[in-house]
């Protein structure tokens, strides 16, 4: 049976959802402390859609974008974490510096040669 969207889920439904074993979702419990889902009789836990976000969020932190522990608490403080987009660079680009027209036609001169000595 499908949940209707918003639904709680259970720690096996949300294990299952992202592909991890519940103690790892117990273990972010005690690491991530704005991941705190209820707690009925039994310490039954059901996470809350914005529970279930958070979790699909560090989630991405850690197992797709290769964050540790550290890095994932420090983008989720920094008010990365609740959004879809990846976390911002910690150094910010410099400004565009202005071109130099000459360099350019250097350096594409120098992709010509590189690309027919490739083709030869």
């Amino acid at each position: 049976m499908e949940k209707a969207e918003g639904a709680f889920l259970t720690i096996s439904e949300l294990a299952a959802d992202l592909g991890l074993p519940q103690h790892i979702l117990r273990y972010w419990e005690t690491r991530f402390p704005q991941l705190r889902p209820l707690q009925r009789s039994g310490n039954r836990r059901y996470y809350r859609p914005g529970d279930v976000a958070l979790a699909r969020r560090i989630h991405q932190l850690l197992n797709v974008e290769g964050f540790t522990v550290k890095g994932a608490q420090k983008a989720l403080i920094d008010g990365n974490g609740h959004d879809a987009a990846p976390p911002k660079p910690f150094i910010a680009a410099p400004a565009a510096p202005e071109v130099d027209m000459a360099l350019v036609e250097r350096l594409e001169s120098i992709r010509s040669t590189l690309a027919r000595a490739i083709g030869e």
